[in-house]
Order: structure tokens, then C-alpha cells, then sequence
């Protein structure tokens, strides 16, 4: 694909034209009129469009608009031996990105080229750049196969196009502020500010100016007003993060800004409203917090209109390689080390792994691997897991293991079978039909299963 159109009636200028551009790196494609010109703009895109504004079969103001419909972005340069100052506005009012004068001046045609280029390759990085933010925090970042990540991620998107108040519950490290990111870039808000505070991290005392600002001589040292978190957050979303961490203190203050969307200022005497969606996490138990009066009942309600549950890791074994290669390919990227990968001990290393810090402890795991790993494999050393933890009951301890190895094998696979139907019913509170979905069985199957088990214990 060409550089430039170059869009010119007369075949001596459209040549010249096109070797002074080809002589400064540009590769160029011409069209003699406006008809030629619409047709390639149909076919191909062009880094910038130079026209004629008189021309044959339609005039420049058609190339321009037709350069505009294919691509907003594309820049047009209009040209005109008969140049006013009524033909240069309605040029630029239709989006003409500059206006030149017949007889060419071809140095400062070049300054315009070069200029116009540079914009269109600003746009192009522009919006590269939002689609790595969006791959980084948005949805399509959040990686997993386990049925209740996907639970979480589809109650999510549902969450999304509404405004109500969610509640992120889940360990640390499970990837509640990633998950809140991407309730926000699916929500009609996406365009406004995503602001986020953690509560456990910042003292009890400047939690309060923190979140809401002060106002000028609020206190000693406030030479003047400070904008708060919450405001900084308006047409936006607000993230409260560790809320089971917010002092007592604040938490009216908190219900507040989630029912009535108003606040004051410290040391401010003026009510402020401001538009903003709250999103709450907590890695802690809010109804016994709340049992325990260390958290306020009519917030905890407000708070869990819709809460959404984020699984830990050691509950989504099938994702664990799957967050490692992707890990991994993305590290290695920004490391500028590509083609590095895990080997099989690796693997069965980070399979065998309990993850206490779930999805950060993995990531940091890896990133600490790729700086330790010289070659292209990343191996099992590199990872510097501990070994597994052997305190509670062996095989051996719950299954009888002498005999012949078939007899053997039968007994473990009958063991394995009774475990993983305990802990599918477990996790499903009891929903023998959500316990058969995840063990990938039919309902009937794991009922006679359980009929049979009962019938060898009676």
C-alpha cells in the first residue's frame, strides 16, 4: 500500500509531485480526477491524501469527504491554484488538515507531508496504547477456564451495565482490583476516571483526607484546598479496596457517599455531590465483622447489593499453567526475552504448588524465575518454591496399598473418585446437579455413584 494520494488533474504537476515525494522516502499512488481518487480510497488506506481542489468528475472537497468516510484519521492536504479565504475555511470546516497555495512550494509541501505523517502515526500509537491498557485491566486480561471464575466474570459483565454497588469478595491476590478495573472499562462509565484507594494502606488519620480532601486551614499545614478521591473520581468509578480495614469512623461517612453521593470536605462546611459508581473488595468475612460491631450493618447491606465471588487459585487448578505460559509470554516480552518457556518440572512444580498468595504470589514467582533463568527454559530451581507440605495423611494413611497393583490402583481410583465428589458437592452446597456439571458427569451418574457408596458404608 502507497503513502500518498496524490490527487491532481494536470499530469506535468501530479508527476513532479510524485518524484519529489518518492526522492524524500514516500511511496505514492495518483489519481487524474475525483472519480479515480473515490475508487482508490474505496480499495486501500493511505497515510495522507493530497488534492487538487479543481477537478474533474467532482472537485477536492468530494476526495475529502471521501477520505474522511473511509478513515476519520487520514489526513488531506487540499491544494488550489485559485486560493481564498472562503475555499480554504469551508476546506478546513469539512476537515482539511492543511491548505496549500498553487504554485507548489514543494519545501513547505514536505513540512506539511512530514507534519501530517507524525500526527497520523501519534493517532495510530494512540489508540495502540488504549488497546493495551484494555488488555491489561479490562476483561479479556482476566485468564481462567475454572466454571466459577467464569461464574464471577459473567456476573460481572451483567454488573456492568448497570450502576449498582458491587462487592468483590475474594483473597488477597486473587485479582479483585484487576476484576473492578474491568467492571469499569465494560461500564457506561469506561470514559470516565477509574480511582482507587486502599483502605489497610493508608493511616487511620489521613484516610479521611484522602478520600474526601480538605479545605484550605482545615488544619495546621493546610495551606490549601485538596481535592479528595471521591471527587477526583466524578462521572467515574470508585474503588475501595480492603474495606473491611475502614475504621468505624468513617464508615458513615462512607454510606453517605454510596447512597447520597455527597460528601464535605475536612474542615469544609459546603455539602459536595458528585456522580460516582462505588465498587467495594474485602478479603475479609464482613457479616462477622459486622456480628463482631466492627463494621457497620446498614453499609455491609448497601455494600452487597451484588456481591461477586472471586475464586482462590488452589481452587482453580486447571488455570494455574494457563496464568504461568501467559505470565510468562508477557514478562518476557517487556524483558525483551522472547521464545523463553517452562519445562515439564517446571510445570508439575507450579501444578503441586498451593498458592496462599494466589494470582500475585504466581506472578511474582515467575517474574523472579525469568531474572534467575539464563537459558530459554525456565526450570523447576527457578521458581524457588518450597516443597509441598506433608503434615497432614499420606496416601498410604488413608488407603490401604499392599496387594497387587491392580487391586491396588482400584482402591486409590475409588478413594480419588469418593474425594472429588465430596468436594464438588461441598463447593456447591450440596447441588448434586452443579456437583455433576463440574465433574463432568451426567446427574444420574453421580447419583447412583452416591447410592453406591452409601450402600458400602451401610
Amino acid at each position: 500500500m502507497a503513502d500518498i494520494l496524490v490527487v491532481e488533474d494536470k499530469e506535468s504537476l501530479r508527476t513532479m509531485l510524485r518524484k519529489t515525494l518518492e526522492a524524500h522516502g514516500f511511496s505514492v499512488d495518483e489519481a487524474a480526477d475525483a472519480y479515480e481518487a473515490r475508487r482508490r480510497l474505496q480499495a486501500a488506506r493511505y497515510l495522507v491524501v493530497l488534492t487538487d481542489l479543481k477537478l474533474p468528475a467532482g472537485s477536492g472537497l468530494d476526495v475529502l469527504r471521501e477520505a474522511r468516510e473511509a478513515d476519520p484519521d487520514t489526513p488531506v492536504i487540499v491544494m488550489t491554484a485559485y486560493g481564498t479565504v472562503e475555499e480554504a475555511v469551508k476546506a478546513m470546516k469539512d476537515g482539511a488538515s492543511d491548505f496549500l497555495t498553487k504554485p507548489v512550494d514543494t519545501e513547505h509541501l514536505l513540512v506539511l507531508l512530514d507534519r501530517a505523517v507524525d500526527r497520523r502515526r501519534l493517532l495510530t500509537e494512540l489508540i495502540l496504547l488504549k488497546e493495551e491498557h484494555q488488555r491489561r485491566f479490562g476483561l479479556p486480561q482476566v485468564l481462567g477456564e475454572d466454571p466459577a471464575l467464569k461464574e464471577a466474570m459473567l456476573s460481572l459483565q451483567r454488573a456492568a451495565a448497570t450502576d449498582t454497588t458491587v462487592l468483590l469478595l475474594g483473597e488477597s491476590g486473587t485479582g479483585k482490583e484487576l476484576m473492578s478495573r474491568a467492571l469499569h472499562q465494560l461500564s457506561p462509565r469506561a470514559k470516565g476516571p477509574f480511582v482507587a484507594i486502599n483502605c489497610a494502606a493508608i493511616p487511620e488519620n489521613l484516610l479521611e483526607n484522602e478520600l474526601f480532601g480538605h479545605e484550605k486551614g482545615a488544619y495546621t499545614g493546610a495551606s490549601a484546598r485538596k481535592v479528595g478521591r471521591a471527587e477526583l473520581a466524578h462521572k467515574g468509578t470508585l474503588f475501595l479496596d480492603e474495606i473491611g480495614d475502614l475504621p468505624l469512623a468513617l464508615q458513615g461517612k462512607i454510606l453517605r457517599l454510596v447512597q447520597e453521593r455527597q460528601f464535605e470536605r475536612v474542615g469544609g462546611l459546603q455539602t459536595l455531590t458528585v456522580d460516582v459508581r462505588v465498587v467495594a473488595a474485602t478479603n475479609q468475612d464482613l457479616r462477622t465483622l459486622v456480628d463482631e460491631k466492627r463494621f457497620r450493618e446498614d453499609l455491609y447491606f448497601r455494600l452487597s447489593v451484588f456481591p461477586i465471588e472471586i475464586p482462590p487459585l488452589r481452587r482453580r487448578r486447571r488455570d494455574v499453567l494457563l496464568l504461568a505460559e501467559a505470565f510468562v509470554d508477557r514478562l518476557a516480552r517487556e524483558l525483551g526475552r522472547r521464545g523463553l518457556t517452562l519445562s515439564e518440572e517446571a510445570k508439575r512444580a507450579l501444578g503441586a504448588h498451593s498458592w496462599p498468595g494466589n494470582v500475585r504470589e504466581l506472578q511474582n514467582c515467575l517474574e523472579r524465575a525469568l531474572i534467575l533463568c539464563d537459558g530459554s527454559t525456565i526450570e523447576a530451581t527457578h521458581l524457588q518454591l518450597d516443597p509441598p507440605m506433608r503434615d497432614g495423611p499420606t496416601l498410604a494413611d488413608v488407603v490401604d496399598l499392599s496387594g497387587p497393583l491392580p487391586e491396588v490402583t482400584k482402591r486409590v481410583a475409588a478413594r480419588a473418585e469418593e474425594e472429588a465428589i465430596a468436594v464438588a458437592l461441598r463447593e456447591t452446597d450440596g447441588d448434586r446437579a452443579s456437583a455433576a456439571s463440574r465433574l463432568g458427569i451426567s446427574l444420574s451418574t453421580l447419583n447412583r455413584r452416591l447410592r453406591k457408596s452409601e450402600g458400602e458404608e451401610s
